[in-house]
């Protein structure tokens, strides 16, 4: 055989061996992409994303869109050829697998989780609208969740609202872990609390928990395994009255970082006008019950979704300023917000055509 074809020939099968060891050697990396953005003034397959029942609402123009980062899922384990696709695209993200899904923790828990910050979020938007417009949200708090198997099972139920612990008055979660922690294991503390039901109908209602229907009952502490503290097995939570009744409805999203987006959303649809001024705004960020907004995963897949849907400005988290000013999208404008009145600022300039006083992300 010639020099040439025995050379051209171990080349073919070198390269053949390469591609097939690329999809056959699985690698520990997950991969992060844009992900589709919906438009909080809207509707999604059909229904409003944000439904508002006893209050009047007003019609808003215009967009404010949630952003989102699609990723591969749990059980889903990328090849070599992949991950050198993904390293060299644009438009993803490689990351280590346990960055997203650490070990030990299943689908079903992330899947759970996910859920879980996505209702708190959902929480916490209505919480920051309503008290940046002026409205009496009373916060509760009540049992998150009671722990299989511990003092509290049977005794304690999710949505009993806790108004104290040992007769000292309640006001945060944290306030039940410090009071039960000050006894021994094997000690007695008693809750004075008001069941899941009375406290349900009273939220609905848009009224404060009723303490003339509380109930004491004494639960007996345990040791935690981890460092013998004494507790019940429960974890706190707070929980809202709201004057009316706000709904948001979109499915199969996770996690915290619509937060801020759905605050606007509700705010734009309580108010006269448009807080937009008909651009189009997307954005990112969670949102606490003080309107402060905090950071998110996946900036960079966000911005990039959100220009790809067609909007000119993006509300950037201030903490993730200098990641998305990297490598932004043509055309997209970071605005930098802090502060769910940051972002209505910001909305200000945008509506009443001053862009050259918005606060900008810098990559320095």
């Amino acid at each position: 055989m010639p020099r040439r074809t025995a050379t051209l020939l171990t080349s073919t099968l070198l390269l053949i061996g390469l591609l097939c060891a690329g999809v056959f050697i699985h690698v520990p990396y997950a991969e992060m992409s844009p992900g589709p953005t919906v438009n909080t003034l809207g509707e999604n397959d059909g229904e409003p994303v944000i439904d508002i029942h006893g209050h009047p609402t007003y019609p808003a123009s215009g967009h404010l869109n949630m952003t989102t980062v699609r990723v591969t899922g749990v059980d889903y384990r990328m090849n070599l050829l992949e991950a050198a696709y993904g390293w060299l695209a644009h438009d993803t993200v490689v990351v280590p697998y346990e960055t997203l899904y650490p070990s030990g923790v299943s689908a079903d828990q992330v899947e759970e989780q996910n859920a879980e910050e996505f209702t708190a979020s959902q929480e916490s938007a209505k919480v920051a609208a309503l008290r940046q417009l002026h409205y009496d949200v009373p916060a509760q708090t009540i049992v998150r969740s009671v722990v299989e198997g511990g003092p509290a099972e049977g005794v304690l139920h999710a949505g009993d609202a806790i108004l104290a612990v040992d007769g000292t008055e309640v006001s945060a979660p944290a306030d039940v872990a410090r009071l039960v922690t000050r006894h021994d294991p094997g000690e007695e503390t008693v809750f004075t609390i008001v069941p899941a039901e009375q406290t349900r109908a009273a939220q609905e209602a848009g009224e404060p928990v009723p303490a003339d229907e509380a109930e004491e009952v004494t639960l007996t502490t345990e040791a935690a395994p981890e460092d013998r503290r004494a507790i019940v097995g429960i974890q706190a939570g707070v929980s809202h009255s709201f004057p009316f009744e706000i709904d948001i409805q979109l499915a199969d999203v996770g996690g915290p970082s619509a937060g801020t987006m759905f605050a606007l959303g509700i705010i734009d649809r309580l108010t006269e006008g448009d807080l937009t001024g008909g651009a189009f705004v997307a954005g990112t960020g969670t949102i606490d019950d003080d309107g402060n907004v905090g950071p998110i995963g996946g900036v960079t897949m966000k911005t990039i979704a959100a220009r790809d849907a067609g909007a000119e400005y993006f509300l950037t988290p201030e903490d993730n300023c200098a990641a998305a000013a990297q490598d932004p999208p043509d055309g997209l404008t970071l605005v930098r917000i802090r502060t769910l009145q940051d972002a209505l600022d910001a909305l200000a300039d945008i509506r009443e055509g001053h862009p050259e006083d918005l606060p900008l992300c810098t990559a320095g």
